[in-house]
């Protein structure tokens, strides 16, 4: 991600307050309590809960409404300079990120505190993804993975289900080609490339887009079939 994303934990009297940018925007203060606190400006949750489990770790419950929707973990190294944070989610595999010490004095009595910058070389946010593809026997395809669709390979738009973008339109390069492009607003925010080679058993994504904040991805996944 260009630019990569940035954390910044600032230790208060009782509590810490957080703020996240980039692709995910974060801004809340919290005590390390695990009392309910509220959180605005993220459609996925409205509600965090903190407690410290010992000195160089922390866990985060994301709440949709009172219902816990991800379990996030905090890890920091014994040189307090590369932190790990764990994001679980039911159904989802887990997305690691690892965030190094960009800038921020350290804090004797809360060692997480301090300026992070996201480390995208150590960084594994869809490693174990599934993705699912079918014929719809109407000469297109059924796929789903973090978002679904149905489609077929005429360079029209199709209706994209949970998804940051709106539709999707698909072309056939060559039997074992596909350019997708997805689009927001009328604007093409992401296109991909998928390759299967000769044998059938193996798929390259290669993906690039812009994030409705302006943030840059350029990705490559490999999946092996099933």
């Amino acid at each position: 991600m260009n630019p990569p994303n940035k954390l910044s934990v600032t230790a208060l009297h009782d509590a810490v307050h957080v703020v996240m940018s980039g692709e995910t925007r974060l801004d809340f203060t919290a005590k390390s309590d695990g009392h309910e606190t509220s959180v605005s400006g993220n459609p996925a949750f409205n509600q965090v809960e903190l407690r410290r489990i010992g000195k160089r770790q922390a866990e985060v419950k994301e709440k949709k409404n009172g219902a816990v929707v991800a379990t996030v973990r905090e890890r920091l190294s014994s040189n307090g300079n590369e932190l790990t944070i764990t994001t679980i989610s039911a159904g989802h595999a887990d997305q690691i990120t690892e965030w190094a010490r960009s800038g921020g004095a350290k804090v004797a009595g809360d060692p997480l505190a301090g300026e992070w910058t996201q480390d995208p070389s150590k960084t594994r946010l869809r490693q174990g993804s599934i993705v699912k593809i079918e014929a719809d026997g109407n000469g297109g395809v059924r796929f789903s993975g973090d978002f679904s669709y149905t489609a077929r390979f005429d360079g029209k738009k199709y209706d994209l289900k949970n998804s940051r973008n709106d539709t999707v339109t698909l072309q056939l390069v060559d039997p074992h080609t596909v350019d997708a492009s997805y689009w927001r607003d009328d604007q093409v925010a992401q296109k991909d490339r998928w390759v299967v080679s000769a044998d059938g058993q193996q798929m390259t994504l290669t993906t690039s887009g812009i994030f409705e904040n302006g943030q840059h991805l350029t990705e490559n996944l490999v999946f092996k079939k099933q």
